[in-house]
């Protein structure tokens, strides 16, 4: 379905609640899909170099969307517009936002990671303000901005990082928040060039192109020294590229075609806790109450921005 589409459906669109106790399963699906990765994700930093792990994880996730196209009726995307486009959010939107990411999880738990990604559509909101004309707030969602942003803040200047045996650093917060404005920002770029494209055209060209930043870029860099990696850490992998990203993705578009983009931002809130309670039993998180306090204030604040209309979202 076009992406086109999707921003009309989104506009029309009502929160009637039976609507939204149909999206729910699917919601929930998403939510632990790109949870459980982030998961993955932290238990591979422990054996992989982050680049060697997003190179692997992209590279699987791209070869999945290489075979849609070779046994279906999907034709290659040719518009070269589209294409560079896509290439412009595949590098910055997604590269650049999964090496901050990734790389965070060295020094935060998957849960707080988690947590920060949540203020993702505050910071969207707050860009949009400023750089698009046609984007407005009203108080209500000022102050939800201003909540997702203080409980973010608060979390960082207390030292918070959900990991016991490992000393708070602040290069945790800043790659991640170096990578959830890098998104942000793409966002804004994809609303604004990618939407009459269709969705899952942009998104294969976006991870073709991640991985042939990344791939170069670890080999060059780093080298590919695999000593330290178990069975384990080769299915976490696979697993983040494979179902995490790129089953991920074709639910959150499942979801984003039938019911449209506003139940399905309601992912916002599951993802926390997949997270929260998959890296305690998992991996041995901690989830503290401050943290509990800070999602909270978060949370509160999205729910405030999330009353704008939601259109032209591209994931």
């Amino acid at each position: 379905m076009p992406h086109s589409l999707y921003s009309n459906l989104s506009a029309r669109l009502r929160l009637r609640p039976h609507m939204t106790v149909k999206a729910l399963p699917f919601v929930i699906l998403t939510g632990f899909l790109f949870g459980s990765t982030l998961i993955a994700s932290r238990f591979s930093v422990g054996q992989f170099h982050p680049l060697n792990y997003i190179s692997f994880r992209l590279l699987f996730a791209s070869s999945a969307h290489i075979l849609i196209y070779l046994f279906s009726s999907r034709s290659l995307p040719r518009d070269r517009k589209m294409w560079f486009h896509a290439a412009m959010y595949g590098v910055f939107g997604t590269a650049v936002n999964l090496v901050g990411i990734v790389s965070s999880l060295q020094y935060l738990s998957s849960g707080l990671a988690a947590i920060l990604i949540t203020t993702s559509p505050a910071i969207t909101a707050l860009i949009a303000y400023f750089f698009l004309p046609d984007e407005r707030l009203n108080g209500r969602q000022w102050l939800g901005i201003a909540f997702a942003l203080s409980g973010a803040i608060m979390l960082a200047i207390l030292g918070e990082n959900g990991l016991p045996d490992v000393s708070p650093e602040p290069i945790g917060y800043l790659l991640a928040g170096a990578a959830i404005i890098s998104g942000s920002v793409m966002n804004i770029y994809a609303r604004q060039k990618l939407k009459d494209y269709d969705s899952f055209d942009t998104a294969s060209i976006r991870m073709w192109v991640a991985a042939i930043t990344i791939v170069p870029l670890s080999s060059i860099f780093i080298g590919y020294d695999l000593s330290a990696v178990n069975s384990q850490g080769v299915f976490a992998v696979i697993y983040a590229g494979l179902v995490g990203t790129f089953c991920g993705f074709l639910v959150q578009l499942y979801t984003i075609s039938r019911f449209g983009a506003i139940p399905a931002s309601m992912v916002t809130y599951v993802i926390p806790l997949v997270t929260g309670v998959g890296g305690i039993l998992i991996l041995g998180e901690t989830f503290t109450p401050l943290m509990i306090v800070g999602i909270g204030i978060i949370v509160a604040g999205i729910t405030l921005v999330q009353q704008r209309k939601l259109t032209g979202v591209v994931q």
